[in-house]
């Protein structure tokens, strides 16, 4: 009876100790979520803030206006469209070929028509 004490202690003890790091990886995740995101929601107003500001370079130079992030999402949009269809153009790509049908054997046709008639697939003209 003390061996099985013995062995309930130690199940106990390992799936406590299982138990408590999923609690404590739950714990680190529910935290580092919580810190990252006030952080990326500050940068982001930074960003937002920064990005209606113009900016000049020399004191010769005009302003340079910032262009809206959607202006850059649809140039990238139009240029990745572009390079795929010069691509495509260029492609020496072709529909592969059927391969020949492969060659049964008379054993491998003899089996096959066993395994159907076993099953009562098979039909006699």
């Amino acid at each position: 009876m003390n061996e099985f004490l013995l062995s309930l202690q130690i199940t106990t003890l390992g799936m406590g100790l299982v138990f408590g790091a999923i609690l404590l990886l739950w714990l680190m995740m529910v935290l580092l979520t919580l810190f990252t995101a006030e952080k990326d929601a500050s940068t982001l107003r930074q960003a937002q803030d920064g990005a209606s500001l113009s900016v000049n370079i020399a004191s010769d130079s005009p302003a340079i206006d910032s262009v809206p992030e959607t202006g850059y999402k649809l140039q990238a949009a139009a240029i990745a469209v572009a390079v795929a269809l010069a691509e495509q153009e260029i492609s020496s790509a072709h529909p592969l070929p059927e391969p020949p049908t492969a060659i049964v054997s008379a054993w491998q046709l003899g089996m096959r028509t066993s395994q159907r008639s076993q099953k009562g697939n098979f039909r006699r003209h």
